[in-house]
């Protein structure tokens, strides 16, 4: 179970590529592919949500096991991370709903700022996860209350 984690973070820098292929995409044009493309970031994502709950759900989630000194630093910067992926998942939803339902006025108008928000989520998942697993090992693997607030 190990590799779970690197695995979620792979999927979510996959969705991040997809939103840049696909925003390419209908700036070329190129509808279907956009669709195919953004359809695709969002199984990627939703993929992560999965793994993510899953082993919160039943393995729990890893606090961090950096220096002290940092920690109050890292917590805020998760936080930061997690209202971010929050805000982009509602985003990401809203923005494809719309595209669905033939709105694309407002798909147009929304898209960007839902692309932006998710490629912020993605770089800071990542930096997220360089912290836990690479940077410093991971503290202890407990619920996810106690992971974030360090309880």
């Amino acid at each position: 179970m190990e590799i779970l984690p690197l695995i979620s973070t792979l999927l979510i820098v996959l969705s991040a590529i997809l939103v840049a292929v696909g925003w390419r995409l209908i700036i070329k044009g190129e509808k279907e592919k956009h669709k195919k493309a953004m359809v695709a970031a969002a199984i990627s994502a939703l993929s992560f949500l999965i793994i993510y709950v899953s082993r919160t759900i039943f393995i729990g989630n890893t606090s961090f096991g950096g220096p002290e000194s940092i920690k109050i630093y890292y917590t805020i910067f998760l936080i930061f991370h997690i209202l971010l992926s929050m805000t982009g998942a509602v985003f990401g939803v809203v923005t494809l709903r719309l595209a669905f339902k033939g709105n694309f006025k407002k798909h147009k108008k929304i898209g960007p700022v839902t692309s932006i928000i998710w490629f912020f989520t993605a770089i800071t998942g990542v930096i997220v996860y360089l912290l836990l697993y690479v940077i410093y090992h991971g503290g202890e693997t407990t619920s996810m209350i106690r992971a974030i607030l360090g309880y």
